[in-house]
């Protein structure tokens, strides 16, 4: 379906593709079968995100905005990070306190459902620039339960029941 939807749009296709050009792909070879296995979506990325009210509803509002992961260096609440997973998004930690990303920017996770399943607590990110250009992020990815495991590769709690 979404390789339906790029080839109606020329210009967002040819977007696409240079973005995964840039880490080694030629998406034009095989543009469904690439699409079953990679989520395009947004990322939220914050110092300290989930205070306030943000806790109850910004991990549902992010989830209709495309969102599939947040990037912060420590999470507000634990109820927040519950939310984020609840809803199928990674919460991703960054030791730094500096998170090197730009608006524009695209974080491309390969194997990332292979390193939720193996509990792996630290993902290697490839950060692509406007321009084409890439540089490696190391992403934390701590505390995640059996349980959030579960429901982050069902892509949702709701998911997760409906499986169940």
């Amino acid at each position: 379906m979404t390789g339906e939807i790029l080839a109606g749009d020329k210009e967002t296709a040819e977007k696409f593709y240079d973005v995964l050009k840039a880490v080694g792909i030629d998406a034009k070879k095989d543009i469904d079968s690439l699409m079953k296995t990679t989520g395009i979506g947004s990322v939220l990325y914050a110092k300290r995100p989930g205070d306030g009210s943000a806790r109850e509803y910004a991990a549902s509002c992010q989830k209709v905005l495309g969102g599939l992961a947040n990037i912060c260096i420590d999470y507000a609440t634990k109820r927040y990070r519950s939310n984020c997973v609840n809803w199928g998004m990674l919460p991703f930690t960054y030791p730094d306190d500096n998170i090197n990303l730009s608006v524009g920017e695209y974080v491309w996770l390969p194997d990332i459902k292979k390193a939720v399943e193996n509990g792996d607590t630290v993902v290697h990110a490839t950060i692509i620039a406007e321009d084409g250009t890439t540089r490696p992020m190391d992403l934390e990815l701590k505390d995640v339960t059996e349980s959030e495991k579960k429901i982050l590769l069902a892509g949702s709690m709701i998911n997760f029941y409906r499986e169940g």
